[in-house]
């Protein structure tokens, strides 16, 4: 089940041309193009004929004709031409879907377009600030349930065991977590208090020795969330206070599409304190990135593919809190947005 009445990202910006672009989201297949003026338009994927793909058609000014019998619609989702029709039927239209693009990438409305406002897309905090430079990342198919990848991302511990090598350190294991429930997700956080640097952002930090380091897990409903990583010289972090001149800080920014019940298409980008215009700092960052991500990818597959087929249940830890907390809110979402009205007596 999903929550239909929210933005879900479809693409990057730069993939969608003009040309006919495929996607699946939230088990609908749809078509993605740009109009002659460059503002992108998003349609179903089915020709109402014989439900071929608009996306094996072709592109006719800002209208999608279809490849086998020339049924032709415009970016609303009206059918303009029926071919050898003395007149086109009422019905012979397809759903269109709100669609906006910022941050770099394509948002689309899922639900009951009445209700798409662009205003309550994720908000990017310091995008824009010549300050901060930002490593646009990529995507990736993970081949499980979606919730497992929220799950993932409100679990800092586990960087302890699948990110060994880069964002994982030894108080990664043993530090408590705080969890709070906001009105619109779920943060997970701690600080770690005089502890070694974590590999991955070692080679960056503009201090020595040893820091103070806070993991901010944050996923707000559906399915979108911000990892905020600070690192600050050890006896200078806390709750409380100023942050130190030399302080790291690093926001990662993440987007969870659900293919399917089974598949989850996720886009990243991070922004970062430091080395604003240095390409090379964000290709290493890229890289290393892109890196651990693979590492959740063969994590969550086995965890979806294990809970699917489990034999005996699954056991809940103290560390789950965060997750279930989501997961609870998000169903009582769904559900109040599929109840169906009591009918008026």
């Amino acid at each position: 089940m999903f929550l239909r009445n929210a933005w879900y990202v479809a693409a990057w910006g730069h993939e969608v041309t003009r040309s006919l672009f495929p996607v699946e989201m939230l088990g609908e297949k749809i078509v993605l193009y740009r109009k002659e003026n460059g503002e992108p338009a998003a349609l179903e994927d089915a020709c109402p004929h014989r439900k071929l793909p608009l996306s094996m058609g072709r592109l006719k000014g800002d209208q999608v004709e279809c490849g086998y019998h020339g049924l032709t619609f415009d970016c609303t989702g009206t059918c303009t031409r029926v071919p050898g029709a003395e007149r086109v039927p009422h019905v012979a239209r397809v759903q269109s879907y709100p669609i906006v693009e910022r941050y770099g990438l394509l948002w689309v409305w899922m639900g009951q377009p009445e209700f798409a406002d662009p205003a309550t897309i994720f908000q990017v905090e310091h995008w824009g600030d010549p300050a901060w430079g930002v490593n646009y990342g990529e995507s990736m198919v993970v081949d499980c349930n979606y919730l497992y990848m929220t799950d993932n991302l409100l679990d800092p511990s586990h960087v302890a065991w699948v990110h060994q090598s880069s964002f994982g350190s030894a108080a990664c294991e043993e530090v408590p977590l705080q969890t709070e429930v906001t009105q619109d997700g779920v943060i997970v956080s701690r600080w770690m208090m005089d502890t070694e640097v974590a590999p991955f952002y070692a080679k960056f930090v503009k201090f020595k020795g040893n820091c103070d380091r806070k993991q901010h897990y944050e996923v707000r409903y559906p399915s979108n969330a911000i990892i905020k990583a600070i690192f600050t010289p050890a006896g200078t972090g806390g709750p409380e206070g100023p942050l130190h001149k030399d302080v790291f800080l690093m926001d990662s920014y993440n987007f969870m599409t659900p293919i399917d019940e089974n598949r989850t298409r996720y886009f990243w980008f991070q922004m970062r304190n430091f080395d604003a215009n240095n390409e090379e700092t964000s290709r290493e960052f890229a890289k290393s990135v892109r890196g651990a991500f693979e590492e959740d990818r063969v994590v969550l597959a086995a965890v979806h593919q294990g809970m699917a087929n489990k034999r005996t249940p699954n056991l809940d830890l103290q560390i789950d809190v965060g997750p279930l907390r989501f997961r609870k809110r998000l169903a009582q979402l769904i559900a109040q947005e599929t109840a169906v009205p009591a009918a008026a007596e």
